[in-house]
């Protein structure tokens, strides 16, 4: 049974995205299906310091960092300027001593290495930035090279509650927290969301859907029984809310482990589900191929059947700038015309370069 579990959940929309899952370092010793983890809150000024653009990425260390920061008194012009007029200065590095020392005492308590994330988010998209693509880290430094690095954080501490179905509703306040979960290798083929909905388990999606996983398919009924056990003998009827997804890890042993918990909505990934066919009461199809109907009574298992259905992992778009990914998906129609002007630029300077070799 899960103890000591607080959930901290209101009863409109935006309060669903305010769940948080806070275990005590006792309740971790005493349920091993938790993954270990502490919480730390977040200070004011480290939250300005991962929203400033303009600053530097922290050594986490006692000495400062330094760095030369070039400032041109023309930048507010249209057409960039570049002269001899420009002034450089010494910019020093913030420093956060007493959070600092209480996050290495966290990452020490864990082992040395941890997994770090906000209350909902976890930068998996910057993890191509960090020197060992991936998100263990150990030091502060680590983290907040991936958190200002990472759109999933910037959107949790700038637009928490963009679309959703109570825009209009007075924001709840919002206590933000550090999380560091202790490092575990993971295998991706053993990650698994699932949908629950009126406390019944709906759904369960392979986490990894972009990759195809042969055991997945070979032990389809073991995996769907193992989750199936868990939630009902760990998580049903334990929290205050009856919907909510659940992201859990069953490893080579069979046994499942709790690894995150998310507002049932659109504000949380669907995965090879869609929030329409999960919120409308229907039965759902065992498949995403409409009117293959389940005839179960249990939670329907959808993953990667075939190497025919791999995929780029979505996060890889995160790795070019943004302005290519605009272009390349016709998201954003001013950066494609002022593009499509450019070109048409370049290619008339090359026709009057070329009308002036033949005059010549």
């Amino acid at each position: 049974m899960l103890v000591n579990v607080k959930v901290d959940i209101l009863q409109d929309y935006k309060s669903l995205i305010l769940i948080k899952v806070i275990l005590s370092e006792r309740d971790l010793h005493s349920y091993q299906n938790v993954t270990p983890g502490l919480i730390l809150p977040l200070p004011q000024n480290v939250i300005d310091y991962l929203l400033d653009d303009g600053t530097l990425v922290v050594s986490g260390g006692d000495n400062n960092t330094q760095h030369n920061q070039t400032n041109n008194s023309d930048s507010e012009e249209e057409d960039v300027q570049w002269s001899d007029d420009e002034t450089t200065t010494t910019v020093t590095a913030p420093e956060f001593p007493e959070f600092n020392s209480k996050v290495l005492e966290a990452i020490n308590s864990l082992g040395g290495c941890v997994f770090p994330k906000l209350n909902w988010s976890a930068p998996r998209d910057a993890n191509w930035i960090a020197l060992n693509s991936s998100l263990q880290c150990q030091s502060l430094s680590d983290i907040f090279l991936l958190f200002k690095s990472s759109d999933f954080i910037t959107h949790d501490l700038t637009q928490p509650f963009l679309h959703t179905s109570d825009e209009d509703s007075p924001n709840p306040a919002i206590n933000y927290e550090l999380v560091l979960r202790k490092w575990s290798e993971l295998l991706p083929g053993g990650e698994f969301r699932c949908f629950i909905k009126e406390n019944k388990l709906i759904g369960i999606s392979q986490r990894d859907y972009t990759q195809y996983y042969h055991h997945i398919s070979k032990q389809e009924a073991q995996i769907c029984h193992s989750i199936q056990e868990f939630f009902s003998q760990h998580v049903q009827y334990q929290f205050l809310d009856e919907d909510f997804v659940l992201d859990v890890y069953r490893d080579s042993w069979g046994k499942v482990w709790l690894i995150d918990l998310n507002p049932f909505g659109e504000v949380t990934d669907s995965l090879l589900f869609t929030w329409e066919e999960l919120t409308s009461g229907n039965s759902l199809s065992a498949n995403q191929e409409e009117g293959d109907i389940a005839q179960q009574e249990g939670p329907v298992f959808r993953y990667t059947t075939s190497d025919v259905t791999v995929q780029p992992s979505p996060c890889l778009s995160y790795r070019i700038p943004r302005d290519f990914v605009d272009l390349s998906t016709g998201e954003d129609a001013y950066k494609l015309i002022d593009f499509l002007k450019l070109k048409k630029r370049q290619q008339e300077d090359s026709e009057e370069e070329g009308e002036e070799e033949v005059r010549q």
